[in-house]
Order: C-alpha cells, then structure tokens, then sequence
C-alpha cells in the first residue's frame, strides 16, 4: 500500500507516514518492532530526561533492550522515570523492574494490588487501570498511541531462521512520534500522571479543558488525558463533540468497540444525518469476551447503515477515528466503556486533512485484508456465541 509521499531525509526508519501540522512532524508507526527502534534510538541521544508511561512492560528481547537503554541513561545521570500498570504487566518478572530500579531508573506500579488491600476503596484501585502509552525525550520529541512495551510475533531484531519468531502473530496498531512545540503538553500530561499514581495532589483542570473544547483554526493539535474526576477530561466528551459535528464521514478502528450512552447515540445521530460510517475491528483478539460483547451489537449498527469490517489473521489494537477527513483521534483510548468512564488514557486529537489522510490510508489498508460484516453473518452464531455475545454485553462496565 502506497503512503502519502513524506519528505525521506525527514522521516524516521519504520514509520509509515511524516505529516507537518502545525508546526510540527507527526511520524506515524503500525509496526511494534518498528517502534522499538525508533525509541531507543531517541534514548540514546536523550541529553536530559526519558520518561516512559505504558500499561504492559513486557518480558520479551524489545522489552529487555528498552529496560537496558533506560537503565544507561540513568547512569548517566538524567532524569530517567518508567510508570507501568501493575495488573497490566503482571506477567513480567519483577526482577526487571528492580534491576531498572538498582540502576537509577524511578519505578512507579500503577495501583497495585498490595495497595488496594490496604484500602476501602480497594474495588475501585483495582478496577481503576492506567491504559496511557507515552514517551518523553528531553524537550525533543514524545511518542503516543495505542502500543505497549510488548513485541507481539518476536519480530525485534530478530533472525529469520528464530523459530520464536512468528510474524503473522505480530499485532497492528498505530503510534505516533511528535516533535514541535506543544512535546511540552505531552510531558506535561506525563507529569500530571506521575504525581496522580504517586498521591500527589494536582490542579484541576480548566473548564474548557475538561469540556474537550477545541480551536477551529485550520490545523491544530489538542492533547487530551482523560479519566474519571475533575481533574482530567472525559473520553466520551472527546468523541461526542466530533461526532455531533461530523457531516460527511466517520472511519472508526478500535481493538474494543463497545460503545454506549452517548457516544452510541451521537453514532446513531450522524448515521440520521446521512453520514457515511465505517468501522474496523479485530476478528482475533486478546480479550474473547470483549469479542463477544462487540458481536452483541453486530445486529443494531447493522440495521443503522454502519459499515462493518473484522480484520483478518492479525490481531488488530488500533484506536484511532477520522472525522470528515480532517479530525483524527488518536492514543490509547478505546471505545468501549473501561476507556470511557474507567481508566486513565491519552488522546490527540488533531485537526489536519494531510494528517486524516494518512491515517485513512492506514486503515483501507486494514481493511483490504478484512472481511465486511453482513446480517448472515449474525444468522450464523450458534446459540451458545448468542448466550455469550448477551452474556458480555451485560457485563460490559466490567470487561
């Protein structure tokens, strides 16, 4: 699939797109492993601070290779910080962490679950996750968007003779490397979420902040960190206010696509007002039950004029939507109501035709190797997928 042309002396190895907006260059990844290399790439000439977010901190060579740059930086003596999710990456050796630790790095574990125990809101710390994937380098750049420190198929420097190594297991996503002047909102977002995971008291967000009011100029970028509470934004307020102004066409990828309250209702609105939707979503996925929860809904977007794509043989993570090609959202936040009403995420959302265009070109390319969805399909559900596909719908808050 061939890209927007982007200027080639500029664009980093492995991103997929370079989009100026705004004044500033916006690289865009689909590739983990890709990813990866560009990261440690930018940790490596960092002259100050490298701060990383992300809610899986895996145990695999990428991650590895990530823990080892982190950890040389912190003996050089920047100001080197990591803030994992500890239901998230519970399946990583806690060795790695103390050894970052031991180095320099400051390690921080979002809500665990020793912390919990200790507390009466222990529910609410244990359902409450941080889903956000940021990377801050110096005053440089910051990376954003939907990938984990987990490379899905081993593709990481990897041999093509590595029997580990299974590209068709690699996962899709999208992330993004910024560079310009608002890198400063991202840290800024980085450090408000430090202090929130630490205790620390933080100021409350402007109203028109937390409302998701956005500039009409005709290129922009707002960065968003949403959650519960006043002293972040809320995700549905996000997606709200451009759906209720789409008038042409909405393209949504999303790994969870479980919409509800408002946000379904806004769908419903702009597919009344005759505006063209499409969506992507996963046929494979890591979450079966959100899978399930998803096919409850096949019938009614269906019967609205939704069209409706399953991404085939690839795990599918993207979240990302495209408003009337020139608003695109894009972070980590997904639509369904965990990133919804639940955890904490981080969403851009960026005013730019260029920039929508590139990430349309992304998606067809998804969805080239989809299959669309149609009512025999929903006719083919055995019972048992029907009581389940219920089953999940009804439990949708806690998925």
């Amino acid at each position: 699939m061939n890209m927007p042309s982007p200027d080639t002396a500029a664009i980093t190895p492995g991103a997929v797109a370079c989009v100026e907006v705004a004044g500033h260059t916006l690289e865009l990844f689909n590739q983990t492993h890709l990813l990866f290399e560009a990261m440690l790439t930018d940790i490596a000439a960092a002259k100050k601070r490298v701060w990383l977010e992300t809610y899986i901190f895996s145990d695999d060579l990428a991650s590895h290779a990530i823990a080892d740059a982190l950890q040389r930086r912190a003996r050089d003596g920047l100001d080197v910080r990591l803030l994992y999710d500890a239901l998230g990456s519970q399946h990583t050796d806690p060795a790695i962490f103390k050894t970052m630790s031991a180095a320099g790095v400051q390690v921080h574990a979002y809500h665990r679950i020793k912390e919990a125990l200790r507390s009466i809101a222990a529910f609410i710390i244990l359902n409450r996750r941080d889903h956000r994937k940021l990377l801050v380098v110096d005053d440089r750049c910051a990376y954003f968007g939907g990938m984990n420190i987990h490379d899905h198929g081993h593709l990481f420097r990897a041999s093509p003779t590595d029997p580990s190594v299974d590209p068709a297991a690699a996962w899709r996503d999208l992330h993004i490397r910024l560079t310009g002047p608002q890198q400063v909102e991202v840290a800024d977002s980085f450090e408000r979420s430090w202090m929130h995971a630490k205790g620390e008291k933080m100021t409350r967000r402007p109203s028109a902040y937390r409302r998701a009011q956005l500039s009409q100029t005709d290129e922009s970028i707002h960065f968003f960190d949403t959650g519960p509470g006043l002293k972040f934004s809320r995700a549905p307020r996000v997606f709200r206010r451009l759906l209720r102004g789409s008038n042409r066409s909405v393209v949504l990828a999303m790994a969870y696509f479980i919409p509800v309250g408002r946000v379904m209702r806004e769908i419903a609105r702009a597919r009344r007002r005759n505006v063209h939707v499409h969506v992507l979503v996963p046929s494979m996925t890591d979450v079966p039950i959100a899978q399930y929860g998803a096919w409850y809904l096949y019938r009614k977007l269906l019967r609205m004029g939704i069209r409706l794509y399953e991404r085939k043989n690839r795990v599918m993570h993207t979240k990302a939507m495209v408003v009337d090609r020139q608003w695109t959202v894009v972070g980590s936040a997904n639509m369904d109501p965990r990133s919804l009403y639940i955890n904490l995420e981080f969403m851009a959302v960026i005013r730019s035709p260029a920039f929508a265009q590139a990430v349309i070109r992304v998606t067809r390319n998804e969805m080239r190797r989809s299959r669309r969805v149609r009512f025999s399909d929903c006719e083919k559900r055995t019972l048992k997928q029907r009581f389940l596909s219920t089953l999940a719908y009804s439990c949708r808050w806690w998925l």
